[in-house]
């Protein structure tokens, strides 16, 4: 990738903060991707794409991404979970052998898997050494059949956020536009309702999350074309340009795809998030107001009524329990501002929020929510966390999982929020998967015990000894 390309992407016209100083989106500093590099957030925002063969052009090292221990799932094809890559190693390098292997690679999998498309990754020591495997990746497309997508995101051009957009930006230039959606099936066709198609970008339907939503976008007459790309398939990337209005479920990843989509197909958009009641309302009722259509904004206001009445019902007992409970809230992008909101429809009080990874309209949305005075955390580390979870005397911490030890440590109370969960946190249903999760953290009997002064440790107690006679 030239450097123009990634300076134009790091470029964002559709962020409000476009021209000023951009620490959500800028090009980082020296060791600032040991968080993730280019690569990793261009896997991270394909590999969901369920049915296609996805192919690391590099050394062993680079397929390990850790992608098997996030939560994605998918309701078909598991063709994404297999680690397929070149392997390539000194000798491919010194004999120069790597752009055949990628050929033969390619050819393995489209006879093996017989998958609809083959994506291919680019790593930094093809890059390093001048593989033009972008045409390599056109002489098997001809030689095959099967579309070979070249996503030229090498570990070096950047951060994982520029990986994301690389992503994008690779699916819109070589896969969105070239199919057109199958027509509505009789069975979803229903008398006075206009069926409309709609698209969600950023949406990774961890931990199957995205299933609480369907239902109801399907109640109300809106067929999702494609996700991109929790649980979705290639066919349905390819018909993305024909939606009516998009939803951008994370900024930071692939706002990109969004402006371009309402760039060259006239497509409208907007940010939303499906954590929380009133952000998940908000986001249905943005997609009937795009929509302009008085039927579908009616039935929108009567499902949310319902479905509001219902989830706080349900919610009432779990509020009792974790209302006035104080969090810190360690996670960055839209769940540094959408997990807020959620937490506040329990009655909690976050005393904190990670931002490291959050735009300047993330940090925006943040202070609407808690205020101007709002504390946000850009440094992260253990010793940082644990001084702030003390000071703000904070009941419990919610983090990724890489925090987890440190909490237990501590033997503080730990929700994991990020991709490697395993339970389903959006939607009306989802809060109460929020609600039940947090209060079994919160009240397990084990944060009193392992609190205790340890019995040998009681002053006056002798500690038991035996003899080693006795031991045997």
């Amino acid at each position: 990738m030239k450097a123009q390309d990634i300076k134009a992407l790091l470029d964002e016209p559709a962020c409000d903060h476009n021209t000023k100083e951009k620490s959500g989106c800028a090009r980082p500093k020296p060791g600032a991707a040991a968080g993730g590099c280019a690569f990793d957030g261009a896997q991270i925002a394909l590999l969901p794409v369920a049915d296609v063969a996805h192919i690391v052009h590099g050394p062993i090292a680079c397929a390990g991404n850790s992608w098997d221990n996030r939560g994605t799932r998918s309701s078909g094809p598991d063709l994404f979970r297999l680690g397929l890559t070149t392997d390539l190693t000194e000798q491919d390098v010194i004999m120069g052998r790597s752009e055949k292997r990628l050929l033969h690679s390619i050819r393995q999998a489209v006879e093996s898997f017989n998958p609809p498309a083959i994506f291919v990754y680019n790593t930094c020591v093809p890059a390093l050494i001048g593989d033009d495997v972008e045409a390599v990746c056109k002489v098997a497309q001809e030689r095959w059949g099967v579309p070979v997508v070249f996503v030229d995101a090498a570990g070096f051009y950047g951060s994982k956020n520029l990986g994301n957009r690389i992503a994008g930006e690779s699916m819109v230039k070589q896969v969105v536009g070239t199919r057109e959606p199958d027509p509505p099936p009789e069975a979803a066709q229903r008398p006075g309702i206009t069926v409309h198609d709609i698209n969600l970008i950023g949406e990774y339907n961890i931990a199957g999350e995205f299933w609480h939503v369907l239902p109801l976008l399907d109640e109300l007459g809106l067929r999702v074309l494609c996700t991109l790309s929790g649980d979705a398939r290639y066919h349905q990337v390819q018909t993305m340009h024909r939606a009516e209005a998009n939803m951008m479920v994370c900024s930071k990843a692939m706002i990109n795809v969004a402006r371009k989509l309402q760039e060259a197909y006239g497509t409208p958009w907007f940010e939303g998030s499906f954590y929380g009641i009133n952000d998940m309302s908000h986001a249905l009722r943005a997609f009937a107001r795009l929509l302009d259509d008085a039927d579908l904004t009616q039935r929108t206001e009567d499902l949310i009524h319902r479905e509001e009445a219902r989830i706080r019902a349900e919610l009432a007992p779990w509020r009792e329990r974790l209302a006035g409970k104080r969090v810190l809230l360690y996670t960055g992008g839209v769940k540094s501002w959408s997990v807020v909101s959620a937490l506040q429809d329990l009655g909690m009080e976050v005393v904190a929020t990670g931002t490291r990874k959050s735009t300047e309209e993330d940090k925006a949305r943040i202070r609407e929510l808690m205020g101007e005075d709002a504390r946000m955390i850009e440094d992260g580390n253990p010793k940082a966390l644990l001084g702030i979870f003390e000071e703000c005397r904070a009941d419990v911490l919610i983090a990724g999982g890489r925090n987890m030890y440190t909490a237990l440590k501590a033997r503080i109370p730990f929700l994991d929020i990020n991709q490697e969960r395993e339970s389903a946190y959006a939607g009306y249903q989802g809060m109460l998967e929020l609600a039940r999760q947090l209060a079994l953290t919160l009240e397990s009997p084990i944060w009193p015990r392992v609190r205790e002064p340890a019995p040998w440790d009681n002053a006056g107690v002798p500690f038991e000894t035996h003899s080693h006679t006795e031991a045997c």
